[in-house]
């Protein structure tokens, strides 16, 4: 590997520390454990001999080195840094399942397709690692220089794949400047590169001056580096002999960094005209393509032995590629030199860079080229934003549409343009480049379509605190969209409407119905698209009486239901339903725990074969919440810890809905309200009404099974303050039993009317087993009995396991009250079974007391558990008991094969079992989570034994 920067052995004085944590990341990674450090430092603090000094140490233990280096000039280039790190291991693309293939060959332009899941390619990245290591005795060595420049959806790749290595022979050292938020790679494990010691800098010095320094200029020198080795190298380049000589040289108020560039741009100062003019055309060219760099030098008429002369060799070397010796040179190169040149240089890499191969660096190059609007340049930059766009570089797109506009010599066609660019920008992460797109669209003659869609993307970029302004400005947008594009208006006011539902309580009351009778106004389209039934059902939710809301919503609920079917294919809709008005608290709304389970396990499904990490925490969290009602914890916890694995590995914010409601059921106090507590906390903040509403039902429901009903009560009245989506009914019953227990039964019957309206219009098991126990809790003694037993039974057919255990308790508790103590015993030690097995400690505990106070002597079950798994082997196991390959449960929980073998290997050890079909009679059936589900890989299950 050649070296990324200066003279290595001298850079690493001092660095001992460091090079012993690299070396127990590689002997870890080779002995099968993969390593991941992100080494952070200022510019010239050695990052980059580290990096090089882990290469030769690897190389010597027999690793296989892959290595790219982000270049500041490439970074709106989307994907290109991935490319360049994955160019030496692509001969096993045909290896590697289908969709992922294709994924990555289409990210790296191999072929024409629609846009990649960036996350899909980062599967592919991993299924390639794991392919160059079947080897055992060979491990990986990845090396990422500069990574603050790569493109951003490479760093978001290479930064997903670090986090999601296991057990691979894979370490991966990331290199990147202190000064950098760090973005995907924040959370990897970091070890700071600061400046040397004073002794270690004083050696470090004398090593690279010919001849001894008068001692005060010695230590001037050291205290300006500030422990920068590079600076203490090339700082006394910058000095005139008789400074360095006889100590006539003052400290100035630089940086380490500008004292850096000083002496590399000294030296490009230095060389002749050609020379200059050579290493400009290659500080303006990124791809390091010796053939492009001649072909432009020549169009200048730069000499062929222009790299011969002079001190070229210090910045620059030239072999199969072109490299400078570090980044600060190329950057003090490009910087330092006049617009002017810099346009030359361009424009003759334009000329020289073959259009048909490489439009798009070729419309780079012209669009820097340029001096004034150049319509040939500005539809270049748009179709190479197209391009950008199909390989899903949204931030790329959005870069070269922003040019483009710029570019445009036609206001009417620079408005549409820079609508374009900010629309990207907003997709891309926002940011301050679509106010401007915005900005210079408003200064052009904008029509009344154009003019409605600017105010629709103004209102998309109002600041994310949730509220009634931003669903204000996208209603007012939709109302200037419904008379130009009828669906556009339509598809604004549901993202209104989203608004509303999130920020619930926080609203200033009016606006969500307003924008449910401008939905009414908006007339449908000939043929309704789910969007428009799902925008009609919440509106007639909102507007109607209940009975005729509920029909609306259970339309919306079936519609979606037939759209995510298995055999129906996936589209764009299917997965923006998994958002805020996604169908899961539609379900919910209904008292359809049929719908409820089957539209979260295809919202899974279809995030899962899709490769669409970004929208899999959300599905992962609804069907969290489902287990936890259906009473399988313990894939409700797994669940939930693969949404976090999934938020960490993205860089998106945790989902942490589902984690409330397991927290609650639980009953753990001290955790559950620590919980509770933080989240309410930073709902708020958020403008987040709904998350609010959430954390008083969650305190309801922790506060009744542990019995202390005022706290509940106090916790169920502010839940049912306001009319949350699928939140309310919930809390009414949390009200009613809180009511009834604390001697306010007032309370509790007008809960129970508003209760009743919804449970009878539903008519579902759960529904009415719900009505009738919470009926039974404000009944006279002669109807308890009766509407006990009818709960029972109705729960007893649904999924809603610990209701039924709920309702056993309840009964058990009134039966106790009756001194009928058998039967009391029964129903008590039915329900304490329940809720000690499925894990609801708070529940359990008390039935466990009221069986006490029968007389009865029941011992205390710890939680019942097969064994002890983490979340990921319970998930394995589970899968692998199914008949799943390792490569189909790698894809489908978006690890590597050689994850899941490690992972079944300590499955097998703790079960002590040797293969599969041990494991499935091991393990106890249960219900399999994929049976409906068509892979990410397109494959159905084989049932291969492997392992």
């Amino acid at each position: 590997m050649n070296k990324f920067g200066f003279e290595t052995q001298a850079a690493l004085v001092g660095r001992e520390e460091q090079l012993a944590v690299l070396e127990g990341a590689l002997v870890a990674a080779q002995s099968g454990t993969s390593q991941v450090l992100a080494l952070r430092g200022d510019a010239g603090m050695g990052k980059t001999a580290l990096l090089d000094r882990s290469a030769s140490r690897a190389a010597e233990l027999g690793f296989r080195v892959l290595a790219v280096a982000g270049i500041e000039s490439e970074m709106e280039l989307p994907f290109a840094s991935l490319h360049q790190f994955c160019a030496p291991i692509l001969d096993q693309l045909h290896r590697i399942p289908g969709p992922q293939r294709d994924a990555m060959s289409v990210a790296f332009g191999l072929k024409d397709g629609e846009s990649p899941n960036k996350f899909l390619v980062g599967m592919a990245v991993l299924s390639l690692l794991a392919g160059a290591v079947e080897n055992p005795d060979r491990a990986i060595l990845c090396l990422v220089d500069d990574a603050h420049w790569l493109d951003e959806v490479s760093m978001q790749v290479l930064g997903f794949v670090a986090r999601r290595l296991v057990a691979e022979p894979v370490a991966f050292v990331f290199a990147l400047r202190d000064s950098h938020s760090g973005g995907e790679l924040a959370r990897l494990p970091q070890l700071l590169i600061e400046g040397l010691s004073d002794r270690d800098a004083h050696i470090l010095l004398s090593s690279a001056m010919p001849s001894p320094l008068d001692p005060l200029v010695q230590g001037r020198i050291v205290a300006e580096a500030h422990g920068n080795p590079m600076a203490l190298l090339h700082l006394p380049r910058t000095l005139a002999p008789e400074e360095l000589a006889g100590g006539f040289w003052l400290p100035g108020s630089h940086q380490p960094e500008s004292y850096i560039e000083d002496a590399f741009y000294k030296t490009f100062l230095s060389l002749t005209d050609d020379s200059r003019r050579l290493l400009l055309t290659a500080a303006a060219e990124p791809t390091g393509d010796v053939g492009l760099l001649w072909r432009a030098a020549h169009l200048q008429g730069i000499s062929m032995d222009a790299d011969a002369t002079g001190n070229v060799g210090e910045l620059v070397e030239f072999g199969i590629n072109v490299r400078f010796q570090h980044p600060l040179a190329r950057s003090s190169i490009y910087r330092r030199t006049s617009v002017a040149d810099r346009r030359t240089v361009h424009r003759a890499l334009a000329e020289a860079t073959d259009p048909t191969l490489d439009p798009d660096r070729r419309a780079w190059h012209r669009a820097h080229a340029g001096t004034q609007p150049d319509e040939s340049v500005a539809a270049d930059l748009e179709r190479s934003a197209s391009r950008a766009r199909d390989r899903g570089g949204a931030a790329a797109a959005a870069s070269f549409l922003r040019r483009s506009a710029e570019l445009t010599p036609d206001p009417a066609q620079r408005v549409t343009r820079a609508l374009a660019a900010a629309q990207v920008g907003i997709d891309a992460g926002g940011g301050d480049a679509p106010f401007e797109m915005l900005a210079l669209a408003e200064h052009g003659p904008l029509d009344a379509l154009q003019r409605a869609c600017l105010e629709r993307l103004r209102a998309q970029l109002f600041p994310r605190v949730r509220g009634s302004s931003s669903a204000r400005l996208l209603l007012d947008a939709a109302r200037r969209l419904s008379p130009l594009d009828p669906a556009m208006a339509r598809d604004t006011l549901l993202e209104a409407l989203s608004e509303t539902i999130v920020s619930g309580r926080l609203n200033d009351g009016e606006v969500e119905r307003e924008i449910a009778e401008a939905s009414r106004a908006v007339p449908l389209p000939d043929r309704p698209r789910t969007v428009d039934v799902v925008l009609d059902g919440i509106a007639s939710q909102i507007l109607d009486n209940y009975a005729v809301g509920a029909a609306a919503l259970r339309r919306a609920v079936e519609t979606v239901r037939k759209d995510q079917r298995p055999t129906a294919p996936i589209d764009r809709n299917a997965l923006r339903l998994a958002g805020p008005v996604a169908p899961e608290p539609l379900a919910a709304e209904l008292w359809d725990d049929d719908a409820w389970r089957e539209l979260a396990a295809n919202g899974v499904r279809i995030a899962r074969q899709s490769g669409a990490l970004a929208v899999l925490p959300l599905a992962l969290n609804y069907e969290a919440c489902f287990r936890v009602h259906a009473g399988d914890f313990k894939a409700a916890k797994a669940l939930v810890e693969e949404a976090t694995a999934l938020c960490e590995a993205t860089g998106s914010p945790p989902v942490e809905y589902a984690s409330l409601v397991l927290a609650a059921w639980r009953g753990r106090e001290s955790e559950a309200r620590a919980l509770i507590s933080s989240r309410m906390t930073g709902a708020k903040s958020r403008g987040e009404g709904r998350t609010v509403a959430l954390a008083q039902y969650t305190n309801a429901v922790l506060y009744n099974g542990l019995g202390r009903y005022d706290s509940a009560l106090s916790a169920a009245t502010d839940a049912c303050s306001y009319e949350d989506l699928g939140i309310y009914g919930w809390g009414l019953v949390e009200l009613i039993e809180a009511a009834t227990h604390s001697g306010h039964r007032d309370a509790g019957a007008a809960a129970l009317d508003k209760l009743t309206e919804r449970t009878r219009i539903s008519g579902t098991e759960w529904a009415q087993g719900t009505e009738a126990f919470s009926r039974a809790m404000l009944s006279d003694d002669e109807e308890c009995d009766q509407l006990y037993q009818e709960a029972i039974k109705h729960l007893g057919e649904c999924r809603i396991v610990v209701h039924l255990a709920r309702a056993r308790l309840l009964y058990g508790e009134w039966l106790r009250r009756q001194m009928r103590r058998k039967e009391s015993r029964a129903e008590l030690l039915s329900a304490y079974q329940s809720f000690s097995k499925i894990g609801a400690e708070g529940f359990a505990e008390r039935a466990h007391r009221e069986l006490l106070a029968t007389g009865e002597t029941a011992r205390k079950r710890t939680v019942a558990t097969t064994t002890d798994f983490t979340s990921q082997e319970a998930q394995i196991a589970k899968l692998a008991q199914s008949g799943y390959t390792n490569r189909e449960i790698a894809d489908y929980l978006f690890i590597s094969p050689r994850t899941v073998e490690w992972h079944l290997s300590n499955i097998f050890a703790k079960l002590g079992v040797s293969s599969r079909r041990q494991l499935r009679t091991e393990l106890s059936p249960s219900e399999p989570r994929m049976a409906e589900r068509q892979h990410v890989t397109g494959q159905r299950p084989s049932g291969q034994e492997r392992h």
